[in-house]
């Protein structure tokens, strides 16, 4: 987090502030749509009560540290990322609750919100806010070192990233996953993949730039799968949750894995697409046409005399009046 908030500059920040187009999106996006989704997934495909827990307490998570890595390897509006998941953690803390209250009814009796560990929520608030200032701080004092540590961070991410992936699928034996229904691989896989479209949707039924949409897709499907795990690790004893533990770590891979395709079709189109599109424009800047003049077109005035080039190094002009050749 401290080499995203390097990639934060503090003008381009203070515009967002001004006009909060990324809080109302990350309001939409996380506590709309994605509870919205979680909940009807659940319900088509007849989830029991620990499923349906799991999947819709992922579903109220805010956006996760995964989407800005994410946004900044298509090129996204990266302040608009990190105002994205700053906003979602911070309304968090009444939405989040609200949401859980709201939907969790159809299928437990006691709320959820009196298990909901407030502590986890404040923590994770801390760990994404404080980096993300650090950094910010770091690019608007010291330009070079902050692009050094961006530098480092995005390598360091990359290798958390190819060991939390081994982590998971070490701890995801084939005794687990036979615990785990069916039905809730499918809603694992399509649940990002939901959140990803409907966040595009929604950017573009803003007006938002190409780089803002995709920035607002990824922000949608990325949820917090740290915050769910240490929720239902918290808030529900292990006996009742059994399998389920292992949801925000199914979702968390497969939301990678879709984001991931996302990227990699997006590079292909940038590299196909854009730098034909980018060689042609230079070709028209640069092509220059010529068009022959022939003598029935245009009537030449010789009132003034004419050229008659009889050396290839020299040019002559000679007089209508017929007088001595002028070299040139």
């Amino acid at each position: 987090m401290l080499g995203l908030g390097c990639t934060v500059e503090v003008s381009q920040l203070g515009e967002h502030i001004r006009r909060p187009i990324g809080v109302l999106l990350a309001l939409v996006c996380q506590f709309v749509i994605m509870p919205l989704v979680a909940f009807l997934l659940a319900l088509a495909f007849s989830l029991n009560d620990v499923a349906a827990i799991a999947v819709l307490l992922c579903g109220c998570c805010p956006g996760g540290n995964l989407s800005n890595i994410m946004s900044l390897l298509v090129n996204g509006e990266m302040n608009l990322s990190i105002i994205m998941t700053i906003s979602s953690t911070i309304l968090a803390l009444v939405l989040m609750p609200l949401c859980l209250w709201m939907y969790s009814r159809a299928w437990i009796n006691t709320p959820v919100v009196n298990l909901m560990p407030f502590g986890a929520i404040i923590l994770c608030l801390c760990s994404t806010l404080i980096p993300i200032g650090l950094g910010v701080a770091l690019r608007y004092r010291y330009t070079r070192i902050a692009d050094i540590v961006l530098k480092v961070s995005l390598w360091s991410l990359l290798v958390t990233l190819v060991m939390l992936f081994i982590m998971t699928g070490a701890m995801l034996g084939p005794e687990l996953l036979a615990t785990i229904p069916p039905s809730v691989y499918l809603v694992a896989v399509l649940m990002p993949l939901a959140g990803y479209a409907a966040g595009y949707g929604l950017a573009t039924l803003f007006d938002l730039p190409p780089n803002s949409r995709r920035t607002v897709s990824l922000e949608t499907g990325c949820q917090n799968v740290q915050l769910c795990t240490a929720i239902l690790k918290l808030a529900f004893p292990p006996q009742l949750m059994g399998g389920m533990y292992m949801f925000p770590l199914l979702y968390a891979l497969f939301q990678a894995a879709e984001a991931g395709i996302f990227i990699l079709v997006y590079r292909m189109y940038r590299k196909e697409v854009l730098h034909k599109q980018d060689l042609a424009e230079d070709d028209d800047e640069t092509n220059i046409t010529y068009k022959t003049l022939k003598e029935e077109d245009v009537g030449f005035d010789t009132a003034y005399g004419s050229v008659t080039v009889s050396d290839p190094n020299s040019i002559r002009l000679e007089s209508c009046g017929g007088g001595v050749p002028t070299p040139v």
